[in-house]
């Protein structure tokens, strides 16, 4: 039998386990995890009701497909009454969302980018709970939620995971993301306790429906919010959906191999970012903010690197870098899958644990696909 004489938190049978918030920073983080599960339980039942089956066919997928959507919406179900358990009576309730596709491929699209900010959300907080018996309920939740992003990049045709870490974001990171596309709330919800950013949008947000993603229009994007999808509505000679030339096929499959990927190192990627002040979120009852100085860097987080390039300022709230060419291990991209962009006013040295330190320093902040 294995000893040992000493470590480890909650092994010795003193203290039965209690599966509930013990802080106001267990509540407000748990809080926006349960905002997450509902906007994903509505989000994938929202999904099987808008698209026929012949939606779904016309993108590449099946009728099978389309009813496993449906069970990840039961999955979604379970999730949202795990952390209403764990909060109690003041659990938030779900609200109204406000969705910015309007083909099969751009749903996908969007929740990819969903999907993967609400993973990485509660990474981000998991590992700082008071409760350890509410961070390892959470974790088995988190697993799951990882097999969700990583069918939804196979039904778009991406490489499902392009990646070997997946990172964690503070909760205001995750609260900024996820709050244009939340419509309304019932009147006596708790009121989310994090910060909420300007955004920062990539103007050449490459598209994963091209043959050339690169190839992008700077009006490629359905809607002008943080995480709207590219437009999928191209013509069959720039579409890669169904293309028969090897290399350039984006049907869903469990993988592909594509010849060109939808960014690379050295590509010139142009910003543009809004001001504080703008209400945002439910009933618009929100405000972004700022407490950064002058913006000088655009962060990038990916896997386990959080990586800074200079930022060009070339007007008014525009500017343009470069994807950098960093790896965390050789041969493998720190700037990879889905990126979180942020601009800020200096390039802070942190790490995966200590990352919301950046917060002071961020004057706006967006995602994009990379890979």
């Amino acid at each position: 039998m294995l000893m040992y004489s000493t470590g480890g938190k909650g092994v010795n049978g003193t203290n039965a386990p209690r599966y509930m918030v013990e802080s106001d920073y267990d509540y407000a983080s748990v809080v926006l995890g349960l905002h997450q599960e509902f906007i994903e339980l509505d989000l994938f039942n929202h999904g099987v009701a808008k698209f026929s089956e012949q939606d779904f066919l016309d993108a590449g997928l099946t009728a099978e497909d389309r009813t496993f959507l449906s069970y990840m919406a039961t999955q979604e179900a379970d999730h949202a009454t795990l952390l209403t358990n764990m909060l109690g009576e003041s659990a938030p309730k779900q609200c109204i969302y406000d969705y910015p596709f309007t083909t099969v491929r751009e749903y996908i699209d969007f929740n990819i980018k969903l999907t993967r900010w609400g993973e990485s959300g509660n990474w981000g907080f998991l590992s700082h709970l008071d409760s350890r018996e509410v961070s390892t309920l959470l974790v088995q939740a988190e697993a799951v939620e990882a097999r969700q992003q990583m069918i939804f990049r196979q039904w778009l045709g991406l490489h499902p995971m392009p990646l070997s870490f997946v990172p964690g974001i503070p909760q205001s990171w995750h609260w900024t993301l996820l709050a244009p596309y939340i419509s309304s709330c019932p009147e006596n919800n708790t009121r989310i306790a994090w910060q909420n950013f300007p955004q920062l949008t990539i103007d050449n947000l490459p598209n994963p429906n091209r043959v050339s993603p690169n190839d992008t229009k700077t009006d490629e994007v359905v809607g002008p919010r943080v995480a709207d999808p590219s437009a999928s509505n191209l013509t069959d000679s720039e579409s890669c959906l169904h293309n028969t030339t090897l290399g350039y096929d984006c049907s869903p499959a469990i993988a592909h191999n594509r010849s060109e990927p939808l960014t690379f190192p050295g590509r010139k990627v142009f910003l543009s970012w809004e001001d504080p002040g703008k209400a945002v979120g439910p009933n618009n009852s929100y405000v972004t903010s700022t407490s950064a100085g002058a913006p000088k860097f655009v962060a990038w987080l990916s896997q386990i690197n959080l990586t800074y390039t200079p930022l060009e300022v070339t007007g008014q709230n525009k500017g343009w870098t470069w994807q950098p060419p960093n790896e965390v291990y050789v041969g493998d991209p720190a700037v990879n899958g889905t990126v979180f962009l942020a601009v800020t006013d200096s390039d802070l040295y942190l790490t995966p644990f200590n990352l919301s330190l950046i917060n002071p320093h961020v004057n706006a902040l967006g995602i994009m696909i990379a890979g």
